[in-house]
This record gives C-alpha cells, structure tokens and sequence, in this order.
C-alpha cells in the first residue's frame, strides 16, 4: 500500500515548486527583488493579482518595499501581527537583512523565509550561486535547511514552517541560485489536503503580539542584569527547533514516502572516503559514489539538509568508520583555517577524539563558486586525492574547476541515467530559446513519462549576447547538475555559429546536428555549413537537420514578440527529429494538441492570439524540417588541408 499523500504530478523549477506551497499556506509575503530569488517572489505576486486565497480562505497580500533591509523590517511586523508570512531574497539582500534577522529569532517570530544561495560581490559583481551569502548569516538564531533540488525545496516548505511556528523560531529554506531556483525538474507537489492537515490553520497556531490586552513587551532595553539571562534563556527554543523538525520530517516522510531527516548519508556504511556537501553538489555527488560503488571502491556522500540546529552528533556517527572525508563548499574563506562548512565538520569529529574514537582526516575543497560549473569527474579527483591523503603534512585545501596552484585535475568521468538524452543548444538572447527549453522539457515530460532536467547557462543574453541551455531526458531520476560534456543532439541558431568556437564538441558519434536555416532543401543546407564542421560530421557519423524559423515575424500578433518567436520553432523540430513521439506512438495531432495545452498554461493570460500564434510557429517547424541524407554528406570532397 502506498503513501497516503503521493504527490501530484508536475514539472516545475525550483522557485516555482516553493511558491506553489508558499501561496497555499502563508498569508502574505514581504519582497524585494534580487536575482535569482526574484523568480519566487513574482510567482507569488502573480497569485496575488489573481485573487488567490490561502487554503482556509485568506485572501494573499504581497507588499513590495524598498530595500531588503526594508523587507524584512515589514515581515517582522507582519509576524508580531498574528500573520504568516513570508520573504525571498538572496545574496547582499540576505546580508542587508542581517540586522533584522537577529531580531527577528530573538523576538521568537516564526517566520520563514526563502533564499536563492548567490555568491557575494566581493571582487567582481556576480549573481550566481554560492554559499558565502548564506554562510554570512549562519549566527543570527535562524534554522537553515538546505534543498537538493526542486522536490526537496516545496516539501521543506512545508517542513520549515509546521517546525518553525512549533518551536516559535524562524527557518529558512535555500536552494542554489539557478542550479535550483530556475532549473526545471519533475516532481511531485504536495496536496492541497495534505498541506491543511500538515500545517495547520494560522488562526490556530499564532497570535497577535501587538494586541495590547496580550500584555506582551518585547524589543525593550535590557541591560548587564538581565541581557545575559535573555539571551542563554532563549537556548531552550534550539533544542525544541531540533526535535520539532525532526518530528515534522518524520511525519512528512510517513504522509508523502518522500524521506527527510537532518542527515542523509548515502553509502556510508562502510565507506572509507565520504563526500560532505550541501545542495546540489551532493545530488552529483551521489551520482558519482554510485558509479565508484559499481567499481568497488568504499565511497559514501554525506548530504546535510538541517545546517541549523547543526546535527553534529548525527555526522559524527555517519563519518566515524571512515579513513577520510571531503567537504566540497561553494565559498572560498581564505583568511580562516578552512571553510565554513568544513569547520563545522571538524568541530563535530572533535568530540569523537575526546571519546578516545579514531577520527577520520578532513580535506576542504573549493567547487562551483559564482556557479563555476562542477563535473562528476571534479569530485572524482577531490574523492581521490582526499583518499591518498593520509600523511601528517598532507596538503588539506584544494580547488577544482580553475587553473590555480591549488587545483586538483579534473578526472575523465562521464555519468548518465539510464535511457538519458541530452541536448545542448547555442543560440542567442531575445529568441526565447531558454523558454522554449523550457516547453521542450514539460512535453517531454507529459508526453513520454520522462524524468527531465532543463536549465540554461544564464548571463547578458537579455542583452543580446551568446547562451547555451541545456536538457536531459531519461528514465531514472536525474541527479547530476552540471553542464552536458556529452550529448546527443546539438541546437543551433545560425550556421555561423560553426565558425565560432567548437558548438560540436561532446557531440556523440551518430548524433544529431539540428540548425536553424532559410536553407531551401538539404544540398543547400549542407553547403552552408562550413567545410571544417562537415569534416567533422563525416568523421563522427552525425545527422544533419534544419528548420525554418523566418516566418515566426510574420505571425507574431505584436512587434515586440517578433524576435522572441523565432526561439519556439525549436519545439517543433525537436518532436519531428527525435525518437520518443514515434516510440510512444503520438501523430503530428496529438503533439500538436500537447503543445497549445502547454502553452496555454505558460501564455494564456497574454490572450488566445499569443498562444495561437506560438502553436502555428511550431507546427510549421515540425512540418518543415530538412534532412541531410547520407548520399550528400557522403558526396561531399574531403577537406583539402595545406602543408
């Protein structure tokens, strides 16, 4: 017999998998936008201007404000007032807020706020994920659970607020900036029933702290007599924070069969080297430890998802079989004796030395800063070098991912669910090729019965500039979360682009090349692509295609669509060239019926001329696709090259 609450079905990214959960249960949510966490709080705002209600019928607010500081500043107010509430932020925003933040614990508000893990400027501006914004505000009182992926951050949602308003403490809940926040995963959101009963009516769990016939004082001044006693009295609120977590993530786990605790360490049993990160380094981390257990090797990984309360004595039992552990962070503290989360580590194995235990010897490494990309074959080469590392002097701080002294060489490692296809495409900003990864993803996933990841390399492609997206397909979940070094089928914009760079490189042999091209019929395609490429398509067995996308300006319904357009052809060439319509036994009707489903899900509040239009542009692609057949590549004189 199955869970009682199994989870409905959907594809979402991470930000909009937490404001799902977000507008069913709180009241209200106090914002100010910074990337990546914006994402959230617009979904939110959306709900807001739809009329939406909670699930016992309050009607949502959302107030915008204007600094971080500021917002923060009006969710304590909304949490003194007997409401629930809630906030998303990121990077310098969640630093700005750190005054407020300790007031905010210290005034036991239950709270919970959302956070997009960003990197900090420090020596250049960046807006990617890393871990220094959430590490600068580990001390203000807060619990802080870390999320994996999608899933995880709607079902710690849920978690963080029944446990946060039962321990009178606030809780955060981060995920990666765009390795979460905007990656597209499959998932199954919880129940509206589920979260009634989970959470619980807000009328019933807290009260107005400004009611003046409560006869509450807080925020007064309090001086050496009584400061002290405040602030140790208020000790007793962690350990009812520890037990009410775990009490809800056992709970969770019983309703849904989606497990949780402080920990979750994977393969540790008898692991002689253990991996220790948070996030998503440890969902391809895992990936990794399974190919090296395949092998034989003894490897775990060690996820922590309950940073705060910190479950020291949890790690300790999990790492102490072990000879050596590795923290991968997503900071860089150079003037400490190593890395926040490794520190924490080691302060955890201590006590274990003190109870006459053997402890294992802790290596720190520095991975995926600003989002630097962090490939199974870089944790790979930190698992080896921390497993060789057992002399007294041995060097215990490296790095992977750049050229530096103290970077380890990345280990050759390719890693791919069973039944996986990927596709990787190059194009530019304004076409709205990022979104339609993003279609591409849901109809796979609805379609076929896919497990789907789809995210896009951001940067200034709004302003124009270059992009990448990519998308994986497969059978089994999907837990590595880096860039595609090997891949199936490769997208381009223009022919051009062949000139630029290696768009080909990580192609596999028999894989297929698909451009968009004005070419009149496959001879003439061919010969556009420049001579070196069409070497490389013949050496490597590809296929070659194309499709049209000039006549998405003519049906745009509005001149600022007319670009953006172009992007959404994709969706069509994509259903025509790949196998999985044919596999599952889909006509050009039904694909097409999917797609105006999907799109009116995403589009319809832009009006049925938006979505209709988008539906023609795909169904002209899909009917429109040119393939180069093997005569003509074949045909085709080798490149001459020159002494």
């Amino acid at each position: 017999m199955g869970p009682e609450f199994p989870g409905i079905r959907a594809i979402l990214d991470g930000s909009e998998a937490v404001a799902s959960v977000e507008v069913r249960i709180s009241e209200g949510a106090c914002v100010y936008p910074i990337t990546p966490s914006t994402h959230m709080a617009t979904a939110y705002q959306a709900a807001v201007a739809d009329g939406a209600r909670d699930l016992w019928g309050t009607p949502l607010r959302c107030v915008e404000l204007e600094s971080e500081h500021s917002s923060a500043s009006a969710a304590e107010g909304f949490a003194l007032a007997g409401g629930r509430v809630t906030n998303f932020t990121a990077g310098q925003g969640l630093i700005l807020m750190k005054e407020v933040l300790y007031v905010i614990s210290g005034k036991r508000l239950p709270v919970v706020f959302h956070v997009g893990a960003r990197a900090l400027t420090s020596q250049a501006l960046n807006i990617h994920c890393g871990h220094d914004d959430v590490m600068g505000v580990a001390d203000v009182g807060w619990g802080m659970l870390f999320a994996r992926n999608a899933q995880e951050a709607a079902d710690l949602t849920a978690i963080a607020r029944r446990a946060a308003e039962a321990a009178e403490t606030p809780v955060m809940v981060v995920q990666d900036g765009f390795l979460t926040t905007h990656t597209l995963e499959d998932m199954w959101l919880p129940e509206d029933e589920l979260l009634r009963r989970f959470v619980g009516d807000p009328r019933e769990s807290l009260h107005d702290r400004t009611d003046p016939a409560a006869a509450l004082m807080t925020g007064v001044v309090q001086n050496q007599d009584a400061y002290m006693k405040g602030r140790i009295g208020q000790r007793i609120f962690y350990q009812r924070l520890r037990d009410e977590l775990a009490g809800a993530m056992g709970e969770w786990t019983r309703l849904t069969g989606r497990a949780y605790g402080a920990i979750d360490a994977y393969r540790c049993e008898d692991a002689r080297t253990v991996v220790v990160a948070l996030g998503t380094l440890a969902e391809t981390a895992r990936a990794v430890v399974d190919r090296l257990r395949d092998e034989g090797r003894r490897v775990g990984v060690l996820a922590i998802t309950t940073f705060r309360p910190y479950p020291a004595a949890e790690i300790r039992e999990a790492l102490r079989r072990a000879r050596s552990v590795v923290v991968l962070e997503r900071t860089d503290d150079p003037a400490a004796g190593d890395g926040p989360l490794t520190r924490e580590i080691k302060a955890a194995l201590a006590d274990a030395a003190g109870e006459g235990s053997r402890i294992p010897r802790v290596h720190c490494v520095s991975a995926g800063l600003g989002s630097r990309d962090v490939r199974p074959g870089h944790i790979l080469a930190a698992i080896e070098w921390a497993s060789k590392a057992y002399e007294p002097a041995a060097w215990r701080y490296a790095t992977v991912g750049v050229r530096h002294p103290l970077a380890l060489r990345p280990a050759v490692l390719e890693l791919a669910p069973r039944g996986a296809f990927s596709l990787r495409g190059h194009s530019i900003g304004g076409l709205g090729s990022v979104a339609t990864n993003r279609l591409i993803a849901s109809l796979a996933g609805d379609l076929f019965g896919k497990h789907v990841q789809a995210y896009p390399r951001y940067g200034s492609e709004k302003k124009g500039l270059p992009t990448a997206f990519f998308l994986t397909l497969a059978d089994e979940p999907i837990r590595i979360h880096s860039e595609l070094e090997r891949v199936d089928l490769v997208a381009l914009h223009d022919a051009r682009a062949l000139s630029v760079g290696d768009p080909l490189l990580g192609l596999r042999e028999g894989g297929m090349l698909l451009i968009q091209s004005g070419a009149s019929d496959a001879s003439a395609l061919w010969h556009s692509i420049p001579e070196r490429a069409r070497r490389v398509v013949r050496e490597r067995r590809l296929r070659v295609a194309a499709y049209d996308a000039s006549f998405a300006r003519e049906l745009a319904p509005r001149p600022e669509l007319a670009v953006r357009m172009q992007g959404m052809a994709l969706a069509g060439a994509f259903l025509r060239v790949t196998p999985f319509a044919a596999a599952a036994g889909l006509g050009r009707a039904t694909l097409l019926a999917a797609v105006r489903a999907a799109l009116e899900r995403t589009y319809g509040s832009k009006g049925r001329a938006v979505v209709g239009a988008n539906v023609e542009v795909v169904a002209r692609a899909f009917d429109g696709v040119i393939q180069v057949a093997s005569d003509i590549t074949l045909a085709d004189p080798p490149l001459e090259v020159s002494a």
